[in-house]
């Protein structure tokens, strides 16, 4: 047989053929002409080899070889059915995969997102990397992943990005401090303390120092640890002070003091950043219009702050 003659069209004909016992049905059924259908039959016993039909008694019936090339041929169409399926299915975004990469912070949002986005779509497989902001802007720079979990997005020609959920970060000392009952009227009162702080290149940090370098305010001792669990439990036994997120905060039963002092908590926010010249998969899609859509059911209220909609209609999901 050669099988580089055979074509799903052929084996279309012939399944309706069989099935229907009748050139005429199935001709019918295809839309096709009798004569259409019955050089299709010709040029598929060509390519088998062997004759594949007997016409008897007004009905069409398969011989020994019609009979195997009939379930091989349901076989293939009921596969390729299968495929298509599929496709749709991906095409929706209820099926395949993506990758995600989001900052050490983060991963206290990311499960609240991926929770009932993977119980409304266990199709969907989600492959994730953690890291602090420079590795994961070393991701994004070479494009290693579909989507990226910033607090302090990077900028670029190709980079797009949208914001969805305010992310506070709070001034926190350890509960004993003198500032808890006793809040300074000013941050400047809290310039001799220590503060611990996360490396250079931290969205909170950046953030933080902004804030400093508009109101010419320098700390006088500083700890850098690159950690946001140990600088929370360094706080609580007594080791300095620090400004962390909220979100960080809210995981557990932290002791720790958080002073009222003016400009606290300051405004920062989390987004969700892609390449708009990397193609998007179908599923990763899917997931930022589950945030866009589901939000309010994955975080409190009080954080929304949705911009998705824009970033949405940017979206490279063209083959």
């Amino acid at each position: 047989m050669n099988v580089r003659h055979l074509t799903f069209r052929l084996l279309q004909v012939y399944v309706s053929v069989v099935r229907l016992g009748s050139v005429s049905r199935a001709a019918g059924q295809l839309h096709l002409t009798q004569p259409t259908v019955s050089q299709q039959l010709k040029r598929l016993a060509e390519a088998v080899g062997e004759p594949l039909l007997i016409i008897g008694d007004g009905r069409i019936t398969p011989t020994l070889v019609g009979t195997e090339l009939y379930h091989a041929a349901l076989d293939a169409l009921s596969r390729f059915e299968d495929f298509n399926g599929f496709l749709q299915d991906a095409r929706q975004g209820t099926r395949g995969s993506f990758s995600i990469a989001v900052v050490t912070t983060a991963k206290y949002i990311l499960p609240r997102l991926l929770g009932p986005f993977n119980r409304s779509f266990p199709g969907v497989e989600v492959s994730i990397s953690v890291g602090n902001r420079g590795y994961i802007l070393d991701r994004h720079r070479h494009q290693q992943d579909d989507l990226y979990l910033f607090s302090h997005p990077p900028t670029g020609e190709h980079t797009l990005s949208g914001r969805f959920i305010h992310n506070p970060l709070v001034l926190i000392t350890p509960p004993d401090h003198w500032a808890v009952n006793n809040a300074p009227a000013d941050f400047s009162a809290l310039l001799e303390e220590r503060f611990l702080l996360r490396e250079p290149g931290s969205a909170t940090r950046l953030v933080f120092e902004e804030w400093l370098r508009k109101r010419n305010l320098q700390l006088k001792r500083v700890m850098q640890i690159e950690s946001n669990e140990v600088i929370r439990m360094s706080v609580e036994q007594g080791l300095g002070l620090a400004v962390l997120s909220e979100h960080t905060l809210a995981e557990g039963d932290q002791k720790v003091g958080r002073p009222v002092i003016p400009g606290f908590p300051l405004g920062s926010h989390w987004y969700l950043v892609c390449h708009n010249n990397r193609r998007m998969p179908y599923a990763a899609a899917n997931f930022v219009r589950f945030i866009n859509d589901n939000l309010a059911h994955c975080v409190d209220q009080r954080y929304i702050q949705n911009d998705l909609a824009e970033l949405l209609g940017q979206l490279n999901t063209d083959h």
